[in-house]
């Protein structure tokens, strides 16, 4: 199962995993995308390709998407979370209404969704959850944005749920991209048009090298030498010296986004 499957990160894991042999459920916002990419991957690949038409910064599409993940009848082997959104105004001009969006999609749905995937792995005793973070959440290199700090609660609970879950063979990873061809900032009315062409990334590289870093039983995947960098330099750099590389960055693009 891949969320937020019809375009960017989403739709490279679709069509990566389709390639594989998996047969996929789809889930999305858009209905007749949903169905557009599921023809195409079922004509590419000759898989069984379901859909999941579901917004799941409701209650209602969470609903729906669990009750698919709890079905033993058709079990599901393995869970990308990918939908998520940012934001592109400051948290003081921002609205009640829409960061608790932000939050319940980039937060709450990775955790349901997950919750209700685990029981059905653990008990087979094999699958996986491959949560989407984003180097963004190793530190708060974006000003006033919450995206990063939705990302920081996604990397450290998948870190901390794929701990338990390893014993009975199941694993949970953490994947942190930086800046990636999608449409992820065009939909945020984000302008990266400043942004270097060398930082940007292809959503396919990202997933083969998500992958990869899943069959090494990896907890976190940053894909990408220059990334790894950037992981390191948060994680390990003085305070001061990320806080005016976050300002530069906010100064170069309007608003970070990795």
């Amino acid at each position: 199962m891949v969320t937020g499957a019809t375009a960017g990160i989403g739709a490279a894991f679709a069509r990566r995993l389709a390639e594989e042999g998996y047969h996929l459920v789809l889930v999305a916002r858009d209905d007749q995308r949903l169905a557009e990419t599921a023809a195409e991957l079922t004509t590419r690949y000759g898989i069984t390709v379901g859909t999941l038409p579901a917004d799941l910064a409701t209650d209602e599409g969470c609903a729906t998407v669990e009750k698919r993940l709890a079905d033993a009848s058709e079990p599901v082997d393995v869970l990308v979370n990918n939908a998520g959104i940012s934001l592109n105004r400051s948290f003081v001009r921002s609205t009640v209404e829409d960061e608790s969006r932000l939050l319940r999609l980039n937060v709450h749905a990775v955790l349901r969704l997950t919750l209700a995937a685990l029981p059905g792995m653990t008990e087979r005793g094999h699958g996986a959850v491959i949560n989407v973070s984003s180097v963004a959440g190793f530190g708060p290199v974006m000003p006033g944005s919450t995206y990063s700090a939705s990302k920081a609660w996604v990397t450290n609970f998948s870190e901390s749920v794929a701990q338990s879950v390893r014993p009975s063979g199941v694993r949970v990873m953490a994947l942190c991209p930086g800046y990636t061809r999608t449409e992820f900032h065009d939909r945020a009315g984000i302008n990266m048009s400043k942004t270097p062409e060398w930082m940007w990334l292809r959503a396919d590289d990202v997933v083969r090298d998500a992958l990869r870093d899943l069959d090494r039983d990896r907890m976190v995947s940053v894909p990408d030498w220059k990334y790894k960098l950037v992981v390191f330099g948060l994680r390990h750099a003085p305070g001061r010296l990320w806080r005016a590389v976050a300002r530069d960055t906010r100064g170069r693009t309007g608003r970070a986004e990795g």
